[in-house]
């Protein structure tokens, strides 16, 4: 009888901490329990672009900074945040599945009234194809205007 009684309050004792071990996530599984994402900002995003240098003068001319990292890669530097550049057919791994010069739809927030940046692009060469024009933001209605990267990317600079 003692054998049995035992056997139940180790048995109880066992459920009791499993259910204990399950109940108390950690870290990200802590986070999604409490509907929190877990993802904070973006840190880096990569372009696929047909040349490295023409991407580099075309973005430096609306005012993106250039990296030089690691082995001689290049990068676009923009607040904390800064887009790194793979040369087709020279991805550094592990790269896109399909990665294709062309292929990305951005959106920039910018302080700078978007008036004042069209005229500045259109004086420096770049041409606007749509805008300013009122859009949706991921935080509410935004101000934008479009224009194209030598790849053809579209992007976009919005004001809030």
């Amino acid at each position: 009888m003692l054998k049995c009684i035992a056997a139940r309050v180790l048995s109880l004792l066992l459920v009791f901490f499993s259910a204990a071990i399950h109940a108390a996530p950690a870290g990200a599984d802590q986070a999604m329990a409490n509907d929190q994402s877990i993802i904070d900002s973006v840190d880096h995003i990569v372009f696929t672009v047909a040349s490295i240098d023409r991407t580099v003068e075309f973005y430096s001319r609306i005012g993106m900074g250039v990296e030089t990292f690691g082995a001689g890669r290049k990068a676009l530097t923009f607040g904390k945040q800064k887009i790194n550049l793979h040369e087709k057919g020279k991805e550094f791994e592990p790269k896109a599945a399909s990665p294709t010069p062309g292929a990305i739809d951005i959106c920039f927030i910018s302080k700078i009234p978007v008036d004042a940046l069209k005229k500045t692009l259109e004086s420096r060469g770049i041409t606007i194809i749509e805008g300013p024009i009122q859009r949706t933001g991921a935080v509410g209605p935004i101000l934008s205007i479009y224009f194209r990267d030598p790849d053809n990317n579209l992007i976009e600079i919005s004001n809030y």
